[in-house]
């Protein structure tokens, strides 16, 4: 089988001669063989790994991504970002511990956005209501006021 992981900036690996990958998804830990139904899964921010013909283990931290798996003999991962490293320990604690500190730190910053674009639309409401002589705004009408 060939195994392809590529971010949008590079080609992390193109490794020819695998004999067995495993990953994780939303379901949890699975392994692809030679002659593998086509297969297309997220990924979770986890340990992809691999063995060569050899026998050799090869390791890869990845933030997540897509894994396709193409006439049985095609594995292609997309990612984020991944680091690719002989050492599983330091992968599965420092560099999966920095990536789960970066999603977090995304997803607050989509929060903090969303948040500012709300109050954004909340002024312009407010800035758009009726209002009366005396300043204040009118009440709004109801649907069921219309119908009377």
């Amino acid at each position: 089988m060939r195994l392809t992981v590529s971010t949008p900036l590079a080609i992390i690996t193109d490794s020819e001669g695998v004999a067995h990958v495993r990953a994780e998804d939303g379901t949890g830990a699975f392994g692809i063989l030679p002659g593998h139904a086509d297969f297309l899964t997220a990924l979770s921010l986890s340990v992809v790994s691999w063995r060569d013909l050899k026998g050799r283990e090869h390791y890869l931290a990845v933030r997540g991504g897509m894994l396709e798996v193409r006439d049985g003999k095609l594995i292609t991962i997309a990612t984020r970002e991944a680091i690719a490293g002989e050492d599983l320990g330091w992968l599965q604690t420092e560099v999966l511990a920095a990536f789960h500190r970066r999603t977090d730190e995304e997803k607050k910053s989509r929060t903090d956005t969303q948040r500012l674009y709300l109050a954004a639309i909340r002024q312009i409401c407010r800035y758009l209501k009726p209002r009366t002589s005396s300043g204040l705004s009118e009440p709004m009408t109801r649907p069921e006021d219309l119908e009377q």
